[in-house]
């Protein structure tokens, strides 16, 4: 399982939930359950980091959660 973060949000007009990985540029998907959402999302990383490999592009490394002070 990838470490990226994750923003995860329901959408009313899709009537599914979406996700979004912020550190990695277009990689989003989605899901009829929060569930299937997160079993989708952890697919399309995959398949985007080997897409960037076979590009020659870096791969971002997971930053983590932010802190504040």
């Amino acid at each position: 399982m990838y470490k990226y973060e994750l923003i995860i949000f329901w959408s009313d007009e899709d009537k599914r939930y979406l996700v979004e990985v912020p550190e990695l540029p277009g990689c989003m998907a989605d899901g009829v359950t929060y569930e299937e959402a997160l079993k989708n999302v952890q697919f399309i990383i995959e398949e985007w980091i080997e897409t960037a490999k076979s590009l020659g592009r870096e791969i971002p490394q997971p930053r983590g959660r932010l802190a504040y002070a």
